[in-house]
């Protein structure tokens, strides 16, 4: 990797022990960019170790990054499995590359480098950066050398330490920039855009990350509300905390030209906040002001303080003679904690995380029932689970998000995500395109930029509306939410839908460059490659997908495009036998096959089933063979769809 131009710190038993060697192991971990731990079955066999304490130190730094952020790059140098491995739990959740006996190709070096942002464009097919390096026959010199380090390593560790920066990737040759970074800071688009940042803890006991956190959310939900102002989202405003960014490095992630931050100084029962706005192009400060409270009503002084930045700005930036309202919050520091602790386990969007989130929400709503935060994405958690097929969509499940919808409406009938989710309750479950529609004109009245209410949005149009109009809204939910894997996700999906295979590639290799194990971005990658006639690549990329549902249905279709006939019936009949709330996937899977009758038999356990794919059967490529059959346009009547489009 050094010779590849990569900065390299490797532990080759230069530090003899003791605090010297200890102080150094745990800067290196806090600072570096990846961290490369070594497994072997020589490691497993360990019982003790200090490299078990440090891959125990790179598991904690996780847990104070972003879900977009990619830190830990297991490397396996044997033929372990990972299945009952005695490892950190992150390191399970990442994909392994496997380098036997410790041989290096130049591919991995490539791979790093792509995590880095920092490769020049490789000749090799779409989709081969985020699989599983080969194993080259011949090695450079280099590569012999990388090896033998690697097998030193299997009882210590190698970090890679180079700066990995989330918006290098928007910045490597050949990437594409979001749609606002691209006009000129003056112009009058970009001139009304601020991204707000984490407010920083700087209290004495460092035990006001919570009230912090709060703090900038909040300031997220209300300015996002200003007419004319373009605020990104928590998830990609959230993603830069306690990162080593620039001002304008963030500025230019993001696509805005003001960036808000700020400190929390909390001191006895007296607390200071500072805030400051700041032009990326320059660095010079718009305003900065100082507010000191008495902290008797911490949700009180979070409402003043949230009023008072929020004329100061449109003071700034827009017309002063607004008005501004706060959102309603709860009355309790602990529910507000499990919330924002739930917000971030949502984002991850596997099962795993969604079910314990919904945990938290509800604990959160035991703990204040007027919370109307926690009731909105209480109920969009459930929807995500249906999604997931961690829920069925059963009526119990749809009257449950329903009534945590409703419930937030009433307790506070200007939050769009309340409405949102009523939207995607009638399009996942009862099909009535006009109540969903009419509930998305309710939250876009409240916050037409809202990121969830144009993601919502796509999937309606989808749904009804022609072939182009949902990578529209899809690009409008990323636009606002730039950081954020889901909509990133749809909109390589509604490309793929409306049959342009080279632009869902470029986008889905741009999300699964900044967050490898969002569930299904490599399946969406796959089925886009093979649209290009790329079988093996589509192999290539499924295999590469982190969830193992999405894994067994690309899978199908790969080995079918490849002409593995057996190895594709195989799979369809594996993932028919546990199907997971993946009916509408078999329905694909079998149209796809040639196999009409199951084709339809699994359509029509879809529609039983309340499967949310089924909003996307219209123009569905997969079912191209079945398209002329007549019982496609009856399916399509029975289901409430309008009849299928053709073109853009």
């Amino acid at each position: 990797m050094r010779a590849a131009g990569i900065e390299v710190w490797f532990d080759q038993s230069e530090l003899r022990g003791g605090d010297v060697w200890d102080q150094t192991i745990r800067r290196q971990i806090r600072e570096c960019a990846l961290f490369v731990p070594i497994i072997s079955a020589n490691a497993a066999t360990r019982p003790e170790g200090y490299f078990r304490l440090e891959w125990s130190l790179a598991e904690e730094r996780t847990h104070m990054m972003s879900r977009n952020k990619t830190f830990i790059v297991p490397v396996c140098v044997d033929s372990t499995p990972e299945a009952g491995a005695d490892v950190p739990d992150s390191f399970l959740r990442a994909q392994w590359t496997r380098l036997p006996g410790g041989e290096t190709p130049p591919a991995f070096a490539d791979r790093i480098k792509a995590l880095l942002g920092t490769a020049a464009p490789v000749a090799r097919q779409p989709g081969e950066a985020a699989a599983r390096p080969p194993v080259a026959p011949g090695q450079s010199r280099a590569g012999r050398r990388y090896g033998g380090l690697v097998l030193a390593a299997a009882l210590l560790l190698a970090i890679v330490i180079v700066i990995v920066k989330p918006w290098q990737l928007f910045s490597r040759p050949g990437a594409a920039e979001p749609a606002a970074a691209l006009t000129s800071p003056g112009s009058a688009q970009t001139q009304k855009s601020v991204a707000v940042l984490p407010f920083t803890d700087m209290s004495e006991k460092h035990d006001q990350e919570y009230f912090s956190d709060g703090l900038s959310e909040e300031l997220i939900d209300v300015l996002s509300k200003i007419p004319d102002l373009r605020v990104p989202a928590r998830t990609s405003s959230f993603s830069f905390k306690g990162k080593s960014a620039t001002i304008g490095e963030i500025a230019h992630a993001l696509g805005v030209t003001h960036v808000l931050e700020g400190s929390v100084r909390k001191s006895g029962e007296r607390m200071r906040i500072t805030v400051q706005l700041v032009r990326a192009d320059n660095g010079f400060h718009v305003w900065s002001q100082t507010y000191d409270r008495e902290v008797r009503d911490i949700f009180a002084v979070q409402d003043d303080i949230t009023h008072a930045v929020a004329v100061q700005l449109k003071a700034a930036l827009l017309t002063p003679s607004l008005a501004v309202e706060t959102a309603n919050q709860t009355t309790s520091m602990e529910a507000h904690n499990l919330y924002l602790k739930a917000r971030y386990l949502a984002g991850r969007d596997t099962s795993e995380d969604l079910h314990q989130a919904v945990l938290l929400y509800e604990q959160a709503i035991a703990l204040d029932p007027q919370y109307a935060q926690a009731w909105a994405w209480l109920s969009y958690a459930h929807i995500r689970l249906i999604a997931q097929g961690g829920e069925t969509n059963s009526a119990a499940n749809h009257e449950q998000v329903v009534a945590a919808a409703k419930r937030a409406v009433e307790l506070n009938p200007d939050l769009p995500e309340g409405y949102s989710s009523l939207a995607t309750a009638n399009l996942q479950f009862e099909r009535n395109w006009a109540v969903a529609s009419q509930a998305l004109g309710k939250a876009a009245a409240i916050d037409p930029n809202n990121s969830v209410l144009n993601q919502i949005r796509g999937h309606l149009s989808a749904a009804t509306g022609a072939p182009g109009e949902p990578v529209a809204h899809f690009r409008l939910a990323v636009d606002a939410d730039p950081l954020n894997m889901l909509p990133r996700k749809y909109l390589g999906r509604a490309l793929y839908y409306q049959r342009q295979p080279a632009a869902a590639v470029t986008e889905l290799t741009r999300a699964i460059e900044l967050n490898p194990q969002f569930p299904g971005l490599h399946y969406e990658l796959g089925r886009a490659l093979l649209q290009q006639n790329q079988p093996d690549a589509a192999i290539t990329a499924f295999e590469a997908e982190p969830d193992p549902t999405w894994r067994q249905n690309g899978l199908a279709l790969g080995y079918f495009g490849a002409h593995r006939l057996k190895d594709a019936q195989a799979a369809v009949a594996t993932f028919a036998a546990h199907p997971g709330g993946g009916e509408f996937q078999i329905a694909e899977s079998y149209a796809f096959l040639g196999q009409a009758d199951k084709a339809f038999e699994w359509l029509e356990r879809a529609r039983t089933q309340h499967d949310p794919g089924l909003i996307w059967t219209r123009n569905d490529p997969l079912f191209d063979s079945i398209a002329a059959d007549p019982r496609f346009a009856a399916f399509l009547k029975l289901t409430g769809l309008p009849p299928a489009q053709k073109g853009n």
